[in-house]
């Protein structure tokens, strides 16, 4: 038996542009309230296929040790790293 569980949670989105929209969204504001989500990790998928999976981040790790790519799946530019978050007052 594992110490470690997964959140699933069904979230239904017009297309796959959109569904990645909501899904960095999601993923952004649950890292910001937990340590334990991992951004990089978060996929999506067609109701009826839902083992076809779309990758949201890029989620390449960085040279030197940077941390890992926080862009989307499809930029175009380099890749960069996760901004600190900024400090709350």
């Amino acid at each position: 038996m594992t110490d470690r569980w997964v959140i699933h949670l069904p979230v239904t989105a017009p297309d796959l542009l959109r569904a990645r929209i909501f899904a960095r969204a999601a993923a952004r504001v649950l890292a910001r309230l937990s340590a334990h989500v991992e951004p990089g990790g978060v996929t999506v998928s067609a109701e009826d296929q839902q083992g076809v999976r779309h990758w949201v981040f890029c989620d390449r790790p960085l040279a030197h040790g940077r941390g890992r790519c926080a862009l989307s799946v499809d930029h175009t530019s380099a890749c960069e790293p996760r901004p600190p978050w900024p400090r709350r007052r």
